[in-house]
């Protein structure tokens, strides 16, 4: 039998927190992210089998219920993860009548799931009805994303096009575009149904402005990719409006249908002219 500590879980997890912490989105206790683990994958750790504590959620979670959640903790630090893992990291089940949580492993000083988890799970439970290999969920402060949501308006195809036509490359990782809410108060049930709409709309990366991003995937690469190409396409503007603003040239709508049909992707539908 294995440790579950020595799992490539946890290991996803101190690596991009870590990463996410050294790349400057995630200062103090900003930031959380949680990895859905099927029953099945931990059936060779023998130490997560027994609940150690139960907290409530708040919501009706039973469409995840027997399912487990890899969870950063709550007032915890992403810069800490990798060197104290089993304080700042737990592993939740959820409950058979999805009503609580059940801590099998970590949160070992008596710490506790994110504040953001329900909206964590409302997001998994979205994203696994369009894609049933949904895994991850990361929500960071992203710099220069964040500044443009105090300047630019807070529109979704204006958003999108612009992240597309930053890089060439954001178009095929990111066809559907960028998600959009109001701004709200984080760590609350209504930021949570109001992103989960947006992930019901095919989004994978929804913008809460003046707060940062929160973003879906199948896998912990992909999910941090996805917040990579973002905020690099969100940089590029930054630069460009450092350097006066004024864009000599740019990539086209054409162009932009040309990269995805050349990437096999298609463009959420009225994003381009």
């Amino acid at each position: 039998m294995t440790e579950f500590i020595n799992s490539q879980f946890v290991k996803d997890m101190c690596d991009i927190t870590r990463q996410s912490y050294d790349n400057g989105w995630d200062e103090r206790n900003g930031g959380n992210m949680s990895i859905r683990i099927t029953a099945d994958e931990l059936k060779d750790y023998n130490d997560v089998k027994e609940v150690r504590r139960t907290f409530d959620l708040g919501f009706d979670a039973s469409a995840v219920a027997g399912q487990y959640f890899l969870v950063t903790a709550t007032g915890r630090y992403f810069r800490n993860v990798f060197q104290r893992t089993k304080k700042d990291l737990g592993l939740v089940r959820i409950s058979d009548d999805g009503k609580k949580g059940e801590i099998v492993w970590g949160y070992e000083d008596g710490a506790l799931p994110t504040s953001e988890f329900p909206t964590h799970l409302m997001n998994h439970i979205a994203r696994l009805k369009l894609d049933p290999n949904q895994r991850v969920v990361m929500h960071c402060h992203v710099t220069n994303l964040i500044a443009m949501s105090f300047t630019q308006p807070l529109d979704e195809k204006y958003f999108s096009k612009t992240i597309w036509k930053m890089q060439a490359e954001s178009m095929p990782v990111l066809p559907e575009g960028l998600g959009i809410i109001p701004y709200e108060t984080p760590g609350t049930t209504i930021i949570g149904k109001h992103t989960a709409a947006k992930i019901t709309n095919g989004f994978r990366v929804v913008m809460w402005p003046h707060h940062g991003m929160f973003a879906v995937g199948d896998t912990p690469d992909e999910c941090f990719g996805l917040i990579e190409t973002v905020e690099k396409a969100a940089t590029i503007f930054t630069a460009i409006q450092a350097q006066g603003g004024n864009r000599l040239d740019e990539i086209t709508d054409k162009q932009l249908v040309e990269i995805a049909k050349y990437f096999h992707v298609t463009p959420r539908k009225g994003f381009l002219d």
